[in-house]
């Protein structure tokens, strides 16, 4: 009788511990889980959107470039056609960081704090030719926009490679992203692979040329 009895009460231990561990586990599948749990979610006094509050809307899906491939091209009218490692540029200039709000047309809107480097200072290595007017921005998807040159040296305009504190995840442009401060979300390119230096203002990129105003400014 002794050894049925603590026969039964091992039973009723394993039991208890299986209940134990099935209510654990469901309590964990049902509370949700931040999906980019080390993000810095507030800077200075300002809250921060998050990461994830993006919606994805790239014209071929996420694109996921190798750092150790990665060449970062800048040519057109420029003295000096510069090609840039991804180290090149992470370890070749000032990095500075800025909150800016991202709006995109479809009436969303997400505030982040960017860090990254003046694209100013990388168009300055190539000896810009005086004839450039335009900058037109191409990605490693195909897509392509542009913005005035003008806009990019009187606005501290960034290449951004990290946000609210993280390296850009895949889906939002790693290695680098765009950030077209006070123009629509279509002008904040991501996974940025060449830039070129034009005098062709009438250059339209790919939304661009599909109606939307090359402008894109904020109202």
């Amino acid at each position: 009788m002794e050894k049925i009895k603590r026969f039964r009460d091992v039973i009723v231990v394993a039991v208890v511990v299986l209940l134990i561990v099935l209510i654990v586990a469901i309590y964990l599948q049902s509370t949700p889980r931040m999906l980019y749990p080390e993000e810095i979610r507030e800077y200075e006094g300002q809250d921060l959107s998050s990461i994830g509050d993006f919606s994805e809307n790239a014209i071929r899906g996420t694109q996921h470039v190798k750092a150790s491939t990665y060449r970062l091209t800048i040519t057109g009218l420029v003295n000096k056609t510069l090609e840039y490692s991804y180290d090149d540029v992470i370890n070749g200039f000032q990095k500075y960081q800025k909150v800016i709000t991202l709006h995109c047309v479809e009436g969303w809107s997400v505030k982040i704090l960017w860090e990254g480097f003046l694209l100013e200072d990388l168009l300055n290595q190539t000896e810009i030719d005086p004839n450039a007017t335009v900058v037109i921005f191409y990605a490693y998807d195909g897509y392509t926009t542009s913005l005035p040159l003008d806009y990019i040296l009187k606005n501290d305009v960034l290449i951004a490679y990290k946000m609210n504190g993280l390296t850009l995840p895949p889906e939002r442009g790693f290695p680098f992203q765009l950030v077209a401060e006070s123009k629509y979300g279509y002008k904040w390119i991501k996974w940025i692979t060449k830039i070129e230096l034009s005098d062709n203002e009438d250059y339209r990129g790919f939304w661009e040329s599909r109606g939307w105003s090359n402008e894109a400014d904020i109202p």
